[in-house]
């Protein structure tokens, strides 16, 4: 779960400094920067992903997750010059425990299941360089940093388990940098005898961005048809246009657990109907196979009960935008981290709030940690409620808006009481609605006097 994000120099935020809860909500202006969080996150999983290891940042193209273009267009007010640097704060539920060199098997040196990892990089000549790596564990920090004393880099070791990294025999060369943003280089491992234990916080930082899972704001629109290839997707795209393979991916796994007799109570097609359902948005969901054998499907919903059955491009558009959103929050696996932009898009009032009741259960009942960036008075109302009726404590339920002046973003922590209350509402959140009314009575009057 992530606990903590800190940024400086990152597009609009010359700094951020963003906890968050199971269940976090960004909200605020167009274009204020709270789309440059979720990239930021996406831009590190993007590059971790990269198979190019020679790579700093993985910018991205037009068909990858982010499309960021290059380090002047992210970097804080276009200035080459300046660095940027982040650091992130997450726990995992398997404990790392690290074994004494000089020990036995059980002489554990260092345990826990919280990592922190901070990174810089700046564009020097040649080019866009990584300047620092660091992972803290169990309150010591294990660095990769540019040397005062030679060109290269050394490893650093600082805190309650401090260690002396013990150099094999040779000449003392300096290492090289650190590979992407959180890698340390191979030399860190066959220039000295006691520093394997440094690829268990790399595959802890590997393992918290496989777990992370994007949606962004533009979903495609539903076909009338779609072809399926028996393949199991990680998620259902960027754009939800992998959303029918996910559901006949997990619907083919639910019959090969019934075969092993380890039935769900309930099928993953009948919880995203029952979703759809409890939002009142349809009564009946369901993926069709054409023809035996064809590998052509069909999704076909009923709007009413005892209804006619009808295709799913036959009814109304929020239904085929909000299918994605359902779909990747009970698909993922447990434990995933869960990016969404504006998840509510196309959805009438009522629904949106309900969607927020689906996040909360989620995140309760699947253990999914969801960060939503959202335009929703009414997402944010149910958030509000649903913490006013006990069901959700302020802990787990993180709430920011986003504002911009002059083209620097500042986050504004929303501070929920226990009953529900924002107690630091910013002005115009969302319009002035106050306002909007006074006016709308006053222009009223002023009508019907001038009318006599």
């Amino acid at each position: 779960m992530l606990k903590r994000l800190k940024v400086t120099g990152f597009k609009a935020w010359r700094r951020l400094d963003l906890q968050f809860g199971r269940v976090t909500g960004l909200f605020g202006e167009n274009s204020s920067g709270k789309s440059s969080a979720l990239q930021l996150l996406l831009l590190l999983k993007q590059t971790k992903n990269a198979t190019d290891r020679g790579l700093v940042l993985d910018f991205g193209g037009p068909n990858e997750i982010v499309n960021l273009g290059k380090y002047q267009d992210i970097v804080h007010r276009r200035d080459i010059n300046s660095d940027i640097e982040w650091s992130l704060d997450w726990s995992f539920d398997d404990t790392i425990k690290i074994i004494a060199p000089t020990g036995g098997r059980n002489d554990v040196r260092m345990s826990g299941n919280n990592l922190h990892t901070r990174a810089r990089i700046g564009h020097k000549d040649p080019g866009l360089v990584a300047d620092q790596l660091s992972y803290r564990f169990a309150n010591t920090d294990f660095s990769i940093a540019r040397s005062e004393k030679s060109s290269g880099f050394k490893l650093i070791s600082e805190g309650k388990h401090e260690l002396t990294f013990i150099r094999n025999q040779g000449r003392g060369w300096g290492l090289p940098g650190p590979i992407k943003t959180h890698l340390f280089p191979d030399q860190a491992r066959t220039y000295f005898q006691n520093t394997g234990f440094l690829s268990r916080f790399e595959a802890a930082y590997e393992a918290l961005m496989d777990g992370m899972f994007y949606l962004g704001p533009l979903r495609e629109h539903p076909q009338r048809e779609y072809r399926w290839s028996g393949a199991s997707p990680t998620d259902v795209g960027p754009r939800g246009e992998r959303s029918v393979d996910a559901i006949l991916a997990a619907t083919a796994k639910e019959e090969r657990q019934n075969l092993a007799k380890n039935k769900p109570k309930m099928s993953f097609q009948e919880m995203i109907a029952y979703r759809l359902r409890e939002m009142a948005l349809i009564d009946s969901f369901e993926i069709k196979e054409i023809a035996p054998g064809s590998s052509l499907y069909q999704a076909r919903v009923q709007k009413n009960d005892g209804g006619p059955e009808t295709m799913l491009t036959d009814v109304g558009f929020g239904v085929s935008q909000v299918l994605p959103v359902l779909v990747l929050l009970h698909y993922v696996p447990e434990g995933s981290i869960v990016l969404m932009e504006q998840p509510e898009i196309h959805l009438h009032p009522a629904v949106q709030s309900g969607l927020a009741d689906v996040m909360l259960a989620v995140a309760r009942h699947r253990r999914v940690q969801i960060i939503v960036e959202s335009h929703s008075e009414h997402l944010l109302r149910r958030f509000q409620r649903r913490a006013a009726e006990g069901g959700v404590s302020s802990s787990d339920l993180r709430l920011y808006f986003v504002s911009n002046a002059d083209g620097e973003a500042k986050l504004n922590d929303l501070r929920l009481n226990k009953w529900g209350q924002i107690e630091n509402w910013p002005d115009h959140f969302f319009g002035d609605e106050m306002g909007e009314i006074a006016a709308i009575g006053k222009a009223s009057l002023e009508r019907q006097i001038n009318s006599k």
